[in-house]
């Protein structure tokens, strides 16, 4: 279905400049494309941002330049009328007016989508102080007879919200504080819900656009686990090889193959991690490794292993899971060598000794994520192979990276620009029985038991965490 132009609901975004106009457009509109800067006036122009689904237009914002001579304008406006049933047209007089006037180019450039029929978003910033000043405003916006709400964008602080609320409250039937920031999902929909009370040809087909974001939004979380899913299980079946004649020296090869090994996986992560930014519009993240700092957050760097995956205490807890297992037929263990989960780990791990052993022997091989394999080629001379990953917390940190990134770019608002910051410790919700399945659905996959099922198990539990972030769950 798509709908006719002329009946797409649109919204003039106004008010002074610097009050966080374009930010709340670029989060309504979920476009990261809406220049954002902190120098006042940055607005030229009124531009259009249409919010898309599939092709299909939901409404559209329109970004406009700060307000700057309203209380020249409303003189003039006061000036020129003496009938309150005509304020409209002679809002369309000034505009006709001043159409080339340089002097009145920004309120011009505000007003002319409002009197074209646009309803009227008002910005006002709720860390500063309400002024009678801004009343000048606010009565030229009244004088247009659009249907109008106010938005308080608490850009520093909420110190002055219940001053706005109240002086706001006097022009506009609507006022509700909106940090553009930090608004998540749902309140994003619920606006749009109000929206579409204040003029009876927005409700349908506001109503149909909630609906169509919910369906999206559920779309991306699915899609997003499929992703992840299918990281985690190249990490996990992934490996290197190369054919090398008999008397040839192994050295050099055994280096560029782990060399390869790790751009691999290094590669899936990123693309991965852009398909996923693109699953919630972020086109526009100017190479999303740089802005995520990979180089210094590399997936291989040891000290990064227990931010992104288990904590020491986890990866213990998730070892003597795993260790449970054994007597199942998982047929895990702890290598003293290599630090990954080969088989027989109830041999190693057996008490208070056993989990002191383990931690050492993570903390020391923990880099060491594949181990070698040299088999002998029918035809003369050796293939060498470097992989699959056999490490106990490896599929861990794919995974709790993988699921981090997810969570900080759901939650994330199209108006933020900073650097995207996964800092935070990302499975520290997992419970024993999580780690317990996940580590037997991991050494399944590795060793193809079970693989297309346990596949399936897992991008189920994924989609349930994906889920879970709309929820406040997963933090």
């Amino acid at each position: 279905m798509t709908m006719h132009t002329d009946s797409i609901p649109a919204f003039a975004v106004v008010g002074r400049p610097n009050k966080g106009k374009s930010s709340i457009v670029a989060t309504l509109a979920r476009d990261d494309s809406v220049h954002i800067a902190a120098k006042a006036g940055s607005t030229q122009a009124m531009r259009r941002f249409p919010m898309q689904i599939d092709g299909e237009t939901l409404y559209e914002l329109i970004d406009t330049p700060g307000l700057q001579r309203a209380r020249s304008v409303l003189a003039w406006l006061q000036d020129h009328n003496d009938n309150a049933a005509s304020r409209a047209d002679t809002v369309r007089e000034f505009l006709a007016a001043h159409a080339q006037d340089p002097q009145y180019r920004y309120e011009c450039e505000a007003l002319a989508p409002i009197m074209d029929g646009a309803g009227i978003i008002y910005v006002v910033d709720g860390s500063h102080p309400f002024g009678a000043d801004y009343e000048a405003e606010m009565e030229i916006l009244r004088w247009t007879g659009r249907p109008s709400l106010a938005l308080i964008n608490p850009i520093d602080s909420t110190d002055f919200v219940d001053e706005w609320t109240a002086g706001l409250g006097q022009y506009f039937q609507t006022v509700r504080t909106f940090d553009a920031h930090r608004a998540e999902h749902r309140k994003q929909l619920d606006l749009l819900a109000l929206f579409g009370h204040l003029d009876p040809e927005w409700q349908q087909p506001l109503k149909r656009a909630v609906e169509v974001l919910e369906a999206d939004r559920a779309s991306q979380h699915e899609n997003s686990a499929y992703l992840i899913g299918d990281l985690v299980c190249e990490a996990l079946t992934y490996s290197a090889s190369q054919k090398i004649p008999e008397g040839a020296p192994e050295a050099p090869v055994k280096a560029v193959l782990a060399r390869q090994y790790k751009h691999h996986l290094d590669s899936a992560e990123k693309r991965c991690r852009r398909q996923v930014e693109e699953l919630f519009y972020y086109t526009d993240l100017q190479t999303s490794e740089n802005r995520l700092a990979l180089e210094d957050d590399d997936l291989f760097n040891q000290q990064n292993w227990y931010l992104w995956g288990l904590s020491e205490k986890q990866l213990l807890l998730a070892a003597t899971s795993a260790g449970g297992l054994v007597g199942g037929g998982a047929g895990l263990v702890i290598d003293g060598a290599t630090g990954g989960l080969t088989g027989g780990l109830g041999t190693l791990i057996t008490g208070i000794g056993g989990a002191f052993t383990a931690r050492r022997q993570v903390r020391k091989h923990a880099d060491e994520i594949a181990q070698w394999k040299v088999s002998g080629v029918p035809s003369g001379g050796t293939e060498l192979a470097y992989g699959p990953s056999r490490n106990a917390n490896f599929p861990f940190v794919v995974m709790g990276r993988a699921l981090q990134h997810h969570r900080g770019i759901s939650l994330r608002t199209h108006a933020v620009r900073d650097t995207l910051k996964l800092e935070e410790p990302a499975l520290e919700w997992l419970d024993d029985k999580q780690r317990r399945q996940l580590a037997k659905i991991f050494d399944d996959i590795r060793n193809e038991r079970k693989a297309d099922q346990q596949r399936a198990a897992l991008a189920s539990l994924l989609a349930q965490w994906c889920r879970d972030v709309d929820q406040g769950s997963n933090k």
